[in-house]
């Protein structure tokens, strides 16, 4: 696999501590925790806070909710509602602690975070990238497990032809295009589905 550009996404900045919050957002309340490396989790909404939640926390240990989280923590949940919100944001100053993922994954979630906000791509475009166009199951499987939602916005990457593809956040597929349509991006050249 040839190696990927000098990316420009910053240094992980040192946090203190672990720990969680839930914040609201325009498509429902989402989840964000952190360690010293940085965001370790983002979650996008499920069924309810509770939900949300413990989805988030599944496979963090050490990561108990917090009253008021770090100013880097806060500028990450900032950064994540005015996304949400319609504001054409790429999230890139966000510190994730990728120290748990693998070589592979780490570079599928860089080339998606170089995705401009409502300009989606195709799984094949990243996996061309990576060096082979086999590697499109591959990426969307990597994508299929991303942390990070929506600072690694694997919302961007779409299926061959234009179809959405899957999305693990609750939802689903509809979750998937209601985030792409607040970006302002048009599938296809359809109609939006919210109005």
């Amino acid at each position: 696999m040839p190696a990927l550009q000098e990316s420009r996404l910053p240094a992980p900045k040192a946090i203190a501590g672990h720990g969680h919050a839930l914040f609201g957002t325009a498509i429902g309340t989402c989840g964000i925790a952190w360690g010293p490396g940085g965001i370790v989790a983002v979650q996008l909404p499920e069924a309810d806070a509770q939900a949300t939640r413990a989805r988030m926390l599944l496979r963090l240990a050490h990561c108990a909710p917090r009253p008021e989280p770090p100013a880097v923590v806060r500028a990450a949940i900032e950064g994540v509602q005015a996304l949400l919100a319609g504001q054409p944001r790429d999230l890139c100053e966000v510190p994730l602690d990728m120290s748990r993922i693998s070589p592979f994954h780490q570079q599928v979630y860089a080339l998606a975070r170089a995705i401009a906000p409502g300009s989606p791509r195709a799984y094949g475009d990243l996996a061309e990238q990576l060096g082979r166009k086999g590697l499109s199951r591959a990426v969307g499987q990597a994508l299929g497990l991303n942390p990070f939602a929506p600072v690694v916005p694997c919302h961007r990457v779409l299926a061959a032809g234009g179809k959405t593809g899957g999305f693990s956040a609750g939802g689903g597929a509809a979750t998937k295009l209601r985030m792409l349509e607040i970006e302002g991006a048009h599938i296809g050249g359809t109609l939006p589905l919210f109005g």
